[in-house]
Protein backbone atom coordinates (compact mmCIF):
# COMPACT_ATOMS: atom_id res chain seq x y z
CA UNK A 1 0.00 0.00 0.00
CA UNK A 2 2.77 2.45 0.75
CA UNK A 3 4.09 1.88 -3.04
CA UNK A 4 0.85 3.24 -4.42
CA UNK A 5 1.39 7.06 -2.35
CA UNK A 6 5.29 6.80 -2.93
CA UNK A 7 5.34 9.13 -5.91
CA UNK A 8 3.11 11.67 -3.90
CA UNK A 9 5.21 12.77 -0.88
CA UNK A 10 4.86 16.35 -1.42
CA UNK A 11 1.31 16.12 -2.25
CA UNK A 12 0.87 13.92 1.06
CA UNK A 13 2.87 16.19 3.27
CA UNK A 14 0.91 19.40 1.88
CA UNK A 15 -2.47 17.47 2.17
CA UNK A 16 -1.32 16.66 6.67
CA UNK A 17 -0.34 20.15 7.07
CA UNK A 18 -3.58 21.67 5.30
CA UNK A 19 -5.67 19.21 7.58
CA UNK A 20 -3.68 20.03 10.67
CA UNK A 21 -4.59 23.96 10.09
CA UNK A 22 -8.55 22.96 9.68
CA UNK A 23 -8.59 20.49 12.43
CA UNK A 24 -7.10 23.23 14.75
CA UNK A 25 -9.40 25.93 13.61
CA UNK A 26 -12.25 23.65 13.67
CA UNK A 27 -11.02 22.69 17.52
CA UNK A 28 -11.36 26.39 18.38
CA UNK A 29 -14.90 26.58 16.77
CA UNK A 30 -14.70 30.38 16.56
CA UNK A 31 -16.88 32.03 14.61
CA UNK A 32 -15.43 35.23 13.56
CA UNK A 33 -12.13 32.75 12.57
CA UNK A 34 -14.36 30.46 10.39
CA UNK A 35 -15.96 33.30 8.74
CA UNK A 36 -12.70 35.21 8.10
CA UNK A 37 -10.78 31.54 6.74
CA UNK A 38 -13.87 30.25 4.98
CA UNK A 39 -13.81 34.44 2.98
CA UNK A 40 -9.73 33.66 3.08
CA UNK A 41 -10.35 30.60 0.90
CA UNK A 42 -13.33 31.87 -0.89
CA UNK A 43 -11.40 34.87 -2.56
CA UNK A 44 -8.10 32.81 -3.43
CA UNK A 45 -10.73 30.16 -5.45
CA UNK A 46 -12.69 33.32 -6.91
CA UNK A 47 -9.43 34.38 -8.21
CA UNK A 48 -8.77 31.06 -9.52
CA UNK A 49 -11.81 30.82 -11.35
CA UNK A 50 -11.58 34.47 -12.89
CA UNK A 51 -8.95 32.42 -14.96
CA UNK A 52 -10.14 29.07 -15.63
CA UNK A 53 -13.57 31.14 -16.82
CA UNK A 54 -11.05 33.76 -18.89
CA UNK A 55 -12.21 36.32 -17.26
CA UNK A 56 -10.94 40.07 -17.55
CA UNK A 57 -12.90 42.21 -15.49
CA UNK A 58 -10.86 41.07 -12.13
CA UNK A 59 -10.27 43.69 -9.28
CA UNK A 60 -14.17 45.07 -9.43
CA UNK A 61 -15.68 41.19 -9.21
CA UNK A 62 -12.81 40.40 -6.35
CA UNK A 63 -14.99 43.36 -5.10
CA UNK A 64 -18.29 42.08 -5.04
CA UNK A 65 -17.29 38.77 -4.09
CA UNK A 66 -15.54 40.58 -0.85
CA UNK A 67 -18.87 42.36 0.06
CA UNK A 68 -21.12 39.30 -0.54
CA UNK A 69 -18.93 37.46 2.10
CA UNK A 70 -19.19 40.37 4.22
CA UNK A 71 -22.54 40.34 4.19
CA UNK A 72 -22.51 36.32 4.82
CA UNK A 73 -21.24 37.52 8.02
CA UNK A 74 -24.22 39.24 9.40
CA UNK A 75 -26.89 37.39 7.62
CA UNK A 76 -27.60 34.04 8.35
CA UNK A 77 -28.61 32.26 5.59
CA UNK A 78 -25.89 32.50 3.13
CA UNK A 79 -27.74 30.23 0.51
CA UNK A 80 -30.33 32.53 0.21
CA UNK A 81 -27.35 35.32 -0.90
CA UNK A 82 -26.43 33.54 -3.30
CA UNK A 83 -29.90 33.22 -5.12
CA UNK A 84 -30.23 37.07 -4.36
CA UNK A 85 -26.94 37.52 -5.95
CA UNK A 86 -28.30 35.95 -9.06
CA UNK A 87 -31.34 38.40 -9.05
CA UNK A 88 -29.38 41.42 -8.84
CA UNK A 89 -26.70 40.22 -11.46
CA UNK A 90 -29.97 39.61 -13.82
CA UNK A 91 -30.94 42.44 -12.71
CA UNK A 92 -27.94 44.15 -14.09
CA UNK A 93 -28.44 42.44 -17.33
CA UNK A 94 -31.36 43.67 -17.83
CA UNK A 95 -30.54 47.00 -17.60
CA UNK A 96 -27.15 47.43 -19.53
CA UNK A 97 -26.91 45.18 -22.19
CA UNK A 98 -22.88 45.67 -22.31
CA UNK A 99 -23.15 43.30 -18.89
CA UNK A 100 -22.78 39.72 -19.96
CA UNK A 101 -23.89 36.97 -18.02
CA UNK A 102 -20.37 34.93 -18.37
CA UNK A 103 -18.69 37.67 -15.63
CA UNK A 104 -21.23 35.98 -12.98
CA UNK A 105 -20.01 32.66 -13.34
CA UNK A 106 -17.81 32.58 -10.54
CA UNK A 107 -20.65 33.80 -8.29
CA UNK A 108 -21.81 30.06 -9.27
CA UNK A 109 -18.73 28.72 -8.70
CA UNK A 110 -16.87 28.87 -6.49
CA UNK A 111 -19.50 31.36 -4.60
CA UNK A 112 -22.30 28.58 -3.35
CA UNK A 113 -20.36 26.16 -2.70
CA UNK A 114 -18.56 28.27 -0.25
CA UNK A 115 -21.71 29.94 0.83
CA UNK A 116 -23.20 26.56 2.02
CA UNK A 117 -20.45 25.62 3.68
CA UNK A 118 -20.28 28.60 5.89
CA UNK A 119 -24.11 28.34 6.16
CA UNK A 120 -23.77 24.56 6.82
CA UNK A 121 -21.27 25.49 10.29
CA UNK A 122 -24.06 28.05 10.82
CA UNK A 123 -26.99 25.71 11.18
CA UNK A 124 -25.34 22.60 11.97
CA UNK A 125 -21.88 23.49 13.72
CA UNK A 126 -18.32 22.44 13.23
CA UNK A 127 -18.93 19.08 13.60
CA UNK A 128 -20.88 19.22 10.26
CA UNK A 129 -17.83 20.34 8.38
CA UNK A 130 -15.39 17.61 9.80
CA UNK A 131 -17.91 15.05 8.36
CA UNK A 132 -17.77 16.67 5.30
CA UNK A 133 -14.12 16.85 5.63
CA UNK A 134 -13.96 13.00 6.05
CA UNK A 135 -16.19 12.06 3.49
CA UNK A 136 -14.48 13.86 0.86
CA UNK A 137 -10.96 13.27 2.27
CA UNK A 138 -11.91 9.84 2.27
CA UNK A 139 -13.09 9.50 -1.22
CA UNK A 140 -10.00 10.93 -2.67
CA UNK A 141 -7.49 9.02 -0.96
CA UNK A 142 -9.82 5.41 -1.32
CA UNK A 143 -10.30 6.40 -5.54
CA UNK A 144 -6.04 7.07 -5.20
CA UNK A 145 -5.34 3.88 -3.41
CA UNK A 146 -7.82 1.46 -5.24
CA UNK A 147 -7.36 3.35 -9.00
CA UNK A 148 -3.24 3.22 -8.36
CA UNK A 149 -3.98 -0.62 -7.04
CA UNK A 150 -6.18 -1.98 -9.80
CA UNK A 151 -7.60 0.38 -11.54
CA UNK A 152 -7.88 -0.08 -15.16
CA UNK A 153 -11.29 1.22 -16.45
CA UNK A 154 -11.50 4.78 -17.70
CA UNK A 155 -14.38 6.35 -15.74
CA UNK A 156 -14.72 9.56 -18.15
CA UNK A 157 -12.72 11.47 -20.99
CA UNK A 158 -12.70 14.52 -18.44
CA UNK A 159 -10.51 12.67 -16.55
CA UNK A 160 -8.38 10.18 -18.37
CA UNK A 161 -6.54 9.51 -15.07
CA UNK A 162 -9.67 8.56 -12.79
CA UNK A 163 -11.00 4.88 -13.04
CA UNK A 164 -14.02 3.22 -12.60
CA UNK A 165 -12.92 0.90 -10.04
CA UNK A 166 -11.07 3.80 -7.82
CA UNK A 167 -14.22 6.21 -8.02
CA UNK A 168 -15.97 3.05 -6.65
CA UNK A 169 -13.77 2.32 -4.12
CA UNK A 170 -13.23 6.35 -2.94
CA UNK A 171 -17.21 6.02 -2.69
CA UNK A 172 -17.15 3.01 -0.63
CA UNK A 173 -14.18 3.83 1.60
CA UNK A 174 -15.53 7.24 2.29
CA UNK A 175 -19.71 5.79 2.93
CA UNK A 176 -18.49 3.47 5.67
CA UNK A 177 -16.31 6.25 6.98
CA UNK A 178 -18.67 9.07 6.93
CA UNK A 179 -21.48 7.09 8.05
CA UNK A 180 -19.60 6.26 11.58
CA UNK A 181 -18.68 10.09 11.30
CA UNK A 182 -22.05 11.18 10.70
CA UNK A 183 -23.56 10.06 14.09
CA UNK A 184 -22.62 12.38 16.20
CA UNK A 185 -25.36 14.34 13.98
CA UNK A 186 -28.10 11.83 12.36
CA UNK A 187 -29.21 8.34 12.86
CA UNK A 188 -26.89 5.52 10.91
CA UNK A 189 -29.42 5.13 7.80
CA UNK A 190 -29.88 8.84 7.26
CA UNK A 191 -25.55 8.86 7.76
CA UNK A 192 -25.43 6.32 4.93
CA UNK A 193 -27.20 8.25 2.66
CA UNK A 194 -25.82 11.15 3.13
CA UNK A 195 -22.62 9.90 3.36
CA UNK A 196 -23.05 8.09 0.13
CA UNK A 197 -24.41 11.02 -1.80
CA UNK A 198 -21.46 13.60 -0.70
CA UNK A 199 -18.77 11.14 -1.69
CA UNK A 200 -20.71 10.88 -5.21
CA UNK A 201 -20.93 14.39 -5.33
CA UNK A 202 -17.32 15.02 -4.43
CA UNK A 203 -16.36 13.00 -7.20
CA UNK A 204 -18.41 15.29 -10.18
CA UNK A 205 -16.93 18.43 -8.17
CA UNK A 206 -13.61 16.82 -9.08
CA UNK A 207 -14.87 16.23 -12.67
CA UNK A 208 -16.51 20.03 -12.64
CA UNK A 209 -12.98 21.42 -11.96
CA UNK A 210 -11.25 19.26 -14.49
CA UNK A 211 -13.73 20.03 -17.23
CA UNK A 212 -12.83 24.10 -16.75
CA UNK A 213 -9.39 23.47 -16.65
CA UNK A 214 -9.10 21.63 -19.92
CA UNK A 215 -11.14 24.35 -21.12
CA UNK A 216 -8.89 26.49 -20.23
CA UNK A 217 -5.96 24.25 -21.18
CA UNK A 218 -4.41 24.48 -17.35
CA UNK A 219 -3.17 21.77 -16.03
CA UNK A 220 -3.48 23.41 -12.44
CA UNK A 221 -6.10 25.92 -11.02
CA UNK A 222 -3.12 27.65 -9.68
CA UNK A 223 0.33 27.23 -8.25
CA UNK A 224 0.04 28.13 -4.30
CA UNK A 225 -0.37 24.63 -3.01
CA UNK A 226 2.73 22.35 -3.58
CA UNK A 227 1.88 19.17 -5.13
CA UNK A 228 -2.10 19.94 -5.07
CA UNK A 229 -2.16 23.41 -7.45
CA UNK A 230 -4.37 25.84 -6.67
CA UNK A 231 -7.13 26.42 -3.79
CA UNK A 232 -10.04 24.94 -6.38
CA UNK A 233 -7.48 21.91 -7.06
CA UNK A 234 -7.96 21.14 -3.29
CA UNK A 235 -11.65 22.08 -2.30
CA UNK A 236 -13.51 21.07 -5.86
CA UNK A 237 -14.89 18.19 -4.35
CA UNK A 238 -16.19 20.25 -1.65
CA UNK A 239 -17.86 22.74 -3.39
CA UNK A 240 -20.12 20.29 -4.93
CA UNK A 241 -20.32 17.94 -1.55
CA UNK A 242 -21.31 20.54 0.72
CA UNK A 243 -24.40 21.93 -1.27
CA UNK A 244 -25.18 18.42 -1.33
CA UNK A 245 -24.90 17.45 2.49
CA UNK A 246 -26.45 21.02 3.54
CA UNK A 247 -29.65 20.13 1.05
CA UNK A 248 -29.88 16.47 2.52
CA UNK A 249 -29.80 17.71 5.89
CA UNK A 250 -32.47 19.87 5.86
CA UNK A 251 -34.25 17.55 4.18
CA UNK A 252 -33.67 14.08 6.01
CA UNK A 253 -33.33 15.79 9.44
Amino acid sequence: MMDVFAGAKERVVTGVALAVGILLIGYVDNFFLMWLTLGAIYLLAFKEALKLFSIEDNDRLVIYAGVLWLIAAIYPYGDDLFVLAGVAYASAVAFNKEVTWKNFLPFIYPTAGMLFIFTMYQEYGVYSLLWLLIVVAMTDVGAYAVGKSIGKTQFCETSPNKTMEGVVGGIVVATISGSFVGLGIVDFSVSFVISFMVAASSIFGDLFESSLKRAADVKDSGDILPGHGGVLDRIDGYLFGAVVMLVLLRGLV
